[in-house]
């Protein structure tokens, strides 16, 4: 749940006091808002939070489920299901 009292910050704050604001991040998980001339403009995530958001797009949208997989690919971030299944054998002694 969304704290105004903490979670929406001005821009410039967040620019002078990055190190202070990237702990409050790890330390709530919640996101911080941030705002120029009083508009929201950005939202700022924990790398965590984001790649949560991201899993359950693909859980929800097998397009994307389908676009995270392609991008694995093409960075090859990929093993073949075979050194997968040797490599499990090996640790777990079947």
């Amino acid at each position: 749940m969304l704290d105004i009292t903490q979670d929406i910050q001005p821009l410039t704050t967040f620019r002078n006091n990055s190190v202070k604001m990237m702990k409050q991040l790890k330390r709530t998980g919640r996101p911080i808002i941030l705002t120029v001339n009083g508009k929201a403009e950005a939202t700022v995530l924990s790398a965590a939070a984001y790649q949560r958001l991201l899993d359950l797009a693909a859980a929800a949208d097998e397009r994307e489920g389908l676009r995270q997989g392609d991008a694995d690919i093409a960075a090859n971030r990929t093993r073949p299901a075979a050194k997968v299944f040797e490599q499990l054998r090996k640790q777990h002694g079947l």
